[in-house]
């Protein structure tokens, strides 16, 4: 079922995945989640992935959060031990997200025709234990290493906490969370802005620590279209790409059935594939230069330039560029509408499509863009602060 969530919806099916271990606290805010570390562990697997912490979703005193943050345009409404923040401008601008995932699962903009257009796609299906898994939208997925006492050390964010809210209904809606690693040596911001005719996503990252840190991964939009058929990416000629396998996330909705090849088999021996999940588990920061022009070039190998500057998104696509424009323009025939998408602090740009395959403004009809970092982490010295975002924007007014 392919749908921009509803609290009713939500109310019979969804049930929070992660177990709460700590007990509600007035005001709850002040308690951030507690992530722990785990240690780098290489699996059997041909490609070994970090390993991740599990961060358990801490539990949401909504009158709380109704009293200290309502008045903004925002309002609450609880769901389990989570809830649904939804943002909405005078203009007809409305934005959810949930709440302590910080997923945004339906941004319904204005059309020139004077109605309202969902930009985003979200499917909600229901799991083996009869929970809900809730996929596509806007979300966040990264990785963060460094190493400790000459441990390699892997943390991923997946509970935010509310922080800020700032602004008004009649011109712009600000919200702030917050999250931080279980020692306190990373830092992260996550600030969603609502103005009239954009949604803005953006992160700040402080690294306390007195070594490096190096993060990889990206901000994933679904975007929903009629069918990928009829979907154009315009302004991306002359970008450099390599193709790559799917992007798969907690949040990422793939059309790929229950044991089909995800494209890592067929891809596996290519250059730029090693390079990636060499990159991903790289201790050792001060390599020479002569290592590291050979991977260039061994990645320079792999790449493609963009021929088609209205590129028809029809065929089963999953590309990585590295330097397309800060923002290219997404058109879908279908609906008569089209939005840009445009990104700061991220050099690489990730582009999928499930082809036309799927049935018409079905589950899978849908693109995504994510800004992104996976080719070349970026690196954070000590006591420095990234910042880096994307925004979707609607030119349909």
């Amino acid at each position: 079922m392919t749908m921009a969530l509803s609290s009713s919806f939500y109310s019979s099916l969804f049930t929070p995945t992660s177990t709460v271990t700590c007990a509600r606290t007035t005001p709850p805010h002040t308690c951030l989640p507690s992530a722990s570390y785990i240690p780098h562990k290489h699996s059997k697997r041909e490609f070994p992935l970090p390993a991740v912490a599990s961060v358990p979703y801490q539990p949401i005193n909504l009158e709380y959060l109704e009293a200290e943050f309502s008045g903004h345009g925002v309002t609450f409404e609880g769901v389990g031990d989570s809830c649904i923040a939804k943002m909405e401008l005078k203009n007809g601008s409305i934005v959810t997200m949930m709440l302590p995932s910080g997923l945004i699962t339906s941004y319904k903009a204005p059309m020139w025709h004077g109605g309202k257009m969902e930009l985003l796609h979200t499917a909600v299906s229901e799991g083996e234990s009869g929970d809900a898994i809730i996929q596509g939208g806007v979300s966040l997925n990264f990785n963060f290493q460094t190493d400790d006492d000459g441990e390699e050390i892997s943390w991923s964010p997946s509970s935010w906490v509310l922080h800020k809210i700032k602004g008004n209904a009649k011109e712009s809606i600000r919200v702030e969370l917050l999250n931080r690693a279980s020692d306190d040596k990373i830092g992260l911001k996550y600030i969603v802005t609502l103005e009239e005719d954009a949604l803005s996503s953006k992160l700040e990252i402080s690294n306390k620590k007195s070594l490096p840190l190096q993060m990889t991964g990206c901000i994933l939009s679904h975007l929903t279209v009629s069918s990928p058929e009829a979907t154009y990416a315009i302004g991306l000629l002359r970008s450099n790409y390599c193709i790559m396998p799917l992007f798969e996330s907690e949040f990422s909705l793939s059309p790929l059935e229950s044991g089909q090849d995800s494209g890592f088999g067929k891809l596996q021996n290519l250059p730029i594939i090693k390079q990636l999940f060499q990159n991903l588990g790289t201790k050792n920061q001060s390599a020479g230069a002569g290592e590291n022009q050979r991977s260039s070039e061994e990645m320079d190998e792999e790449m493609e330039e963009e021929v088609d500057d209205y590129k028809k998104l029809s065929k089963k696509t999953s590309l990585v560029y590295t330097n397309s424009p800060r923002s290219f323009t997404v058109i879908d025939r279908g609906r008569r509408n089209s939005v840009t998408v445009g990104r700061n602090g991220f050099d690489e740009m990730y582009l999928f499509s499930p082809g036309s395959e799927v049935e018409i403004y079905s589950k899978y009809s849908y693109i995504c863009v994510g800004q992104a970092a996976i080719l070349k982490p970026i690196l954070l010295g000590p006591k420095d602060v990234w910042k880096g975002g994307q925004y979707i924007h609607n030119p349909n007014l």
